[in-house]
């Protein structure tokens, strides 16, 4: 095989696709591989260029790549699809891959370690069993509505609903519709305990993290969205300012401006979800209590409040906690009070 300089990767669950071409360009190697053939393969080349699109999977392929002694690059699948020339096909797929990772332009997504992969997993399952949890309080309020028991909102109705249920002294449920609901409730149970259970494991990672203790600093961030934050960005120097950063978070206008003329509209939404919503719910936080606030940014955000709706005043104070992020992670600092 003539010596291969840049290859792309399309990695998948049992089928990945190799595209390869040498430092002129030229098409060298083009085939299908099977899962345990991989490592196989990669082992026999020389070292080389990897570009693979950033998915579930990449950072792991990466960290095996690179310790066979190849230089890989991980790029976000929406940054390569321009590349894709007429039908799409794992074949077009990876050539594409070879073609974006030598752009100038192109913007890499850095490799995560196996802790930054596994502080993330705890809190995706812990998001998910919040919404289980939701699931399951929803389910017994509508259930025990049907029947004509209506709580208040919140953790003392619930309590009080739970205890109805438990109770076998009273014959406002019937037996067969508590027979039932009992199991609600003791999934109930479990599912909180379980969420308990994550919050102190994601709590003792925090407090054993430098970074994340400074990210805490912050007014609005607590231990769990600053172990989020540190766990999701792996390099914050690979953003020029802050403001790239609340903009890849997806809490900058979006923009559609033509001809020298700005329009700018709602937020982009882009980036994650996740940590774009803790930073708004650590927002919402901080508004509630800014105006006894000595804080900089809490003085900030009471003077906004007084011009602004409460909403856009919180969306804007997220975008500043992602600055701020940004400042503290890049420089080493802690947050501290600007002066009066």
């Amino acid at each position: 095989m003539e010596k291969v300089s840049t290859i792309g990767l399309d990695v998948a669950k049992h089928v990945f696709q190799v595209h390869g071409v040498d430092a002129q360009g030229a098409v060298v190697v083009r085939r299908k591989l099977r899962r345990d053939d991989v490592v196989a393969f990669f082992t026999s080349l020389p070292a080389c260029l990897i570009g693979i699109e950033a998915c579930a999977t990449s950072h792991h392929w990466a960290r095996v790549l690179t310790a066979l002694g190849h230089e890989v690059r991980l790029m976000p699948a929406s940054y390569v699809k321009p590349y894709v020339k007429r039908q799409k096909n794992d074949a077009s797929d990876a050539e594409a891959i070879c073609e974006a990772v030598t752009r100038p332009t192109m913007r890499f997504v850095p490799t995560k370690s196996e802790e930054q992969q596994s502080v993330l997993m705890l809190h995706r399952v812990r998001e998910l069993l919040i919404r289980q949890r939701t699931m399951l309080v929803n389910a017994l309020r509508g259930h025990l509505a049907e029947l004509g028991i209506i709580t208040r909102q919140g953790a003392t109705g619930l309590s009080m609903l739970v205890a109805l249920v438990e109770d076998e002294g009273h014959d406002l449920i019937p037996p067969l519709a508590r027979s039932a609901l009992f199991l609600l409730v003791q999934q109930l149970r479990e599912v909180h305990e379980k969420v308990g259970e994550l919050d102190r494991q994601i709590h003792i990672w925090h407090r054993s993290h430098e970074l994340s203790r400074r990210l805490e600093t912050i007014p609005g961030i607590g231990p769990i969205t600053a172990s989020a934050i540190v766990a999701t960005v792996t390099d914050a120097s690979l953003f020029k300012s802050g403001r790239q950063l609340a903009a890849w978070l997806g809490l900058v206008p979006r923009q559609n401006s033509s001809g020298g003329k700005d329009r700018l509209g709602r937020i982009s939404k882009q980036g994650d979800p996740y940590i774009r919503r803790l930073l708004v719910v650590g927002a919402h936080a901080v508004l509630r209590f800014c105006r006894k606030g000595k804080a900089a940014p809490t003085r900030w955000a009471a003077e906004l409040l007084a011009k602004k709706p409460y909403n856009v005043v919180a969306v804007a104070l997220a975008n500043k906690m992602a600055r701020i992020v940004w400042a503290l992670m890049t420089t080493g600092k802690r947050f501290a009070d600007s002066p009066a």
